[in-house]
């Protein structure tokens, strides 16, 4: 609330003087209000950044039409592309604290940073598409400009409501309908402020892009009538077709016509009732009865975006292994937990020729279930993979979560998306906890390729279950769910939840904990710096503005929490 306040008072401010003189023009754009050395200073951060974020050849499109359009975007001269370039290619890194400090001694940007943020965001979108890539970008020149980035997701939700068209539904009551009115021109108005002091053209309403769909009665109050009436309606609902999916229904619209190989449930159930420019996916591992027994149980204090769904999978298998899963533990197992674990996990040999035979003898309950779960997850994450290839989300970053089995779908998933063409910038972050996959590093190589921001992998060494159920799955033990992956890339972040989960299990009945652990925001605990989108929370960062005096994708990378 403090972050959207004081975006308001300073968008007022900017109201008040447009009114005061009406002579001027009324869109001031930033690379006029920035002197030549905060244009270049603000380019060449950002080439730098990219370059730390994206290295690698396969990413040299990305980094080099970005940079080129974004110097365009500045107003800058042609003749700084070389060095532009460059930057984005690795070299000059070590300016990055020089660039920070020229831009932020601005006098615009000393009463108010944020604009960098906001003059991003605009850049980003100015398509209708907001790439992952994009997102991590703006988070992290956020992060080295000091800017929470809580303030991004307060642009960026009063972005959303200027694309919003005002309709309102038929059963609210008059009152109702005129206070949600009032709210959203108010928030369409703040934000058409703002970008009248931003963009690439001389005057946003004629630049196409992003300000088509602002069409908002008050709009020419703004920006001029000349500028309201190059408003064209169809654009900005192309604007919001593209960036919503087919009739901005999103995911929910979604639905499997007809069985697909072996999946037989495959549906998105909404979590929250919101829209965002980034969306949630969290997939639940296994069901059981009772309290669990819903998809959507395990994910009902998570908040990591307005707009977050949960997939609905083979309900009748994960059911069954569910109430396996839990009479295995809550009878006899219980017992000889400890046992198992004397001969097995702390032993540090776990074949299946060390079980103790009394455990052994309950395979045969527990691995047909499991069997079956494990084939059927990995054909799910090869249908959700071609989803979100289909951009049936719409043109929006999306950030994956799953526990055990379904942090299996998300594995499966990306293994999937790596090997198509134009699988890049779609997801930002993935959260796999207690994977039950292969967790050597050069299996997860491939995850990089369509991640733009972080991989973490939340591991608990003493899930004996875990490794119990995976002993005939594959000829190696080695499973990321109770262990790090030694993986050599920024990206990659392990964290080890051995104090959170005590067993498989703990991963639905501890998940607030877990979620607040891995720097994922809930309803109950919002933290200062969480990890949507960023590489940037307390644990994955260290020296970040010091970036710059290591090598590209060095810092941090396989960095064990």
């Amino acid at each position: 609330m403090a972050a959207e306040e004081k975006w308001k008072g300073w968008a007022s401010k900017q109201h008040k003087e447009a009114e005061h003189g009406r002579e001027r023009e009324p869109c001031v754009l930033l690379g006029r209000q920035l002197g030549e050395p905060g244009r270049f200073a603000c380019a060449a951060l950002c080439g730098i950044s990219l370059a730390w974020l994206f290295p690698g050849n396969e990413q040299s499109s990305f980094r080099t039409e970005f940079i080129k359009g974004f110097v365009k975007w500045l107003d800058l001269p042609d003749t700084v592309l070389p060095a532009m370039t460059a930057f984005a290619d690795g070299l000059g890194g070590e300016g990055t604290e020089i660039f920070t400090e020229i831009l932020l001694k601005e006098a615009i940007l000393k009463e108010n940073p944020l604009l960098i943020t906001q003059d991003l965001l605009s850049f980003s979108l100015q398509d209708g598409y907001y790439d992952a890539r994009a997102r991590v970008l703006i988070c992290h020149v956020s992060w080295l400009l000091r800017i929470p980035l809580e303030d991004l997701e307060v642009l960026e939700e009063s972005l959303l409501e200027s694309l919003k068209e005002q309709k309102e539904e038929e059963s609210e009551t008059a009152e109702v309908s005129r206070k949600k009115k009032e709210r959203r021109k108010k928030l369409k108005r703040y934000l058409l402020i703002g970008l009248a002091t931003v963009g690439g053209g001389t005057v946003i309403g004629l630049t196409g892009g992003l300000a088509a769909p602002l069409v908002a009665a008050g709009a020419a109050t703004i920006i001029g009538s000349a500028g309201a009436a190059a408003l064209g309606s169809t654009a900005g609902i192309a604007v919001m077709a593209s960036l919503f999916g087919a009739a901005g229904a999103g995911l929910t619209g979604y639905k499997m016509k007809k069985r697909v190989g072996a999946i037989e449930e495959f549906e998105f159930l909404p979590l929250t009732e919101g829209k965002q420019l980034h969306i949630t996916i969290a997939i639940t591992g296994w069901l059981c009865t009772g309290k669990y027994g819903s998809f959507t149980a395990p994910w009902s204090s998570m908040l990591h975006s307005s707009e977050q769904y949960c997939l609905a999978w083979e309900s009748k298998y994960l059911m069954e292994l569910g109430n396996t899963l839990d009479s295995l533990l809550n009878g006899f197992v219980n017992m000889m937990a400890q046992e198992a674990l004397k001969f097995t996990v702390l032993s540090g040999i776990v074949t299946a020729l060390t079980w103790p035979a009394s455990l052994l003898t309950a395979a045969s309950v527990i691995d047909n279930p499991w069997g079956v779960c494990l084939h059927r997850s990995a054909e799910v994450g090869k249908h959700l993979a071609h989803i979100l290839l289909s951009r049936q989300q719409g043109q929006r970053p999306v950030t994956l979560i799953g526990f055990s089995l379904g942090a299996r779908v998300i594995y499966f998933c990306l293994q999937e998306m790596a090997q198509e063409k134009d699988s890049q910038g779609i997801i930002e972050d993935v959260v796999l906890l207690g994977a039950p996959v292969e967790g050597e590093a050069k299996h997860w190589k491939a995850l990089t390729r369509v991640v733009s921001g972080r991989i973490i992998n939340g591991y608990c060494r003493g899930d004996w279950l875990l490794s119990f159920v995976y002993r005939t799955s594959s000829v190696q033990l080695n499973v990321a769910g109770l262990q790090p992956v030694d993986l050599d890339d920024r990206r990659m972040v392990n964290m080890d939840l051995s104090s959170v989960v005590n067993g498989h299990l703990d991963y639905m009945k501890q998940m607030d904990t877990i979620l607040k652990a891995v720097g994922i925001k809930t309803k109950e605990c919002q933290p200062e710096e969480k990890g949507s989108g960023s590489l940037f929370s307390p644990q994955a960062k260290k020296s970040q503005r010091a970036a710059s005096s290591e090598a590209p994708g060095e810092e941090n990378a396989g960095k064990e929490e």
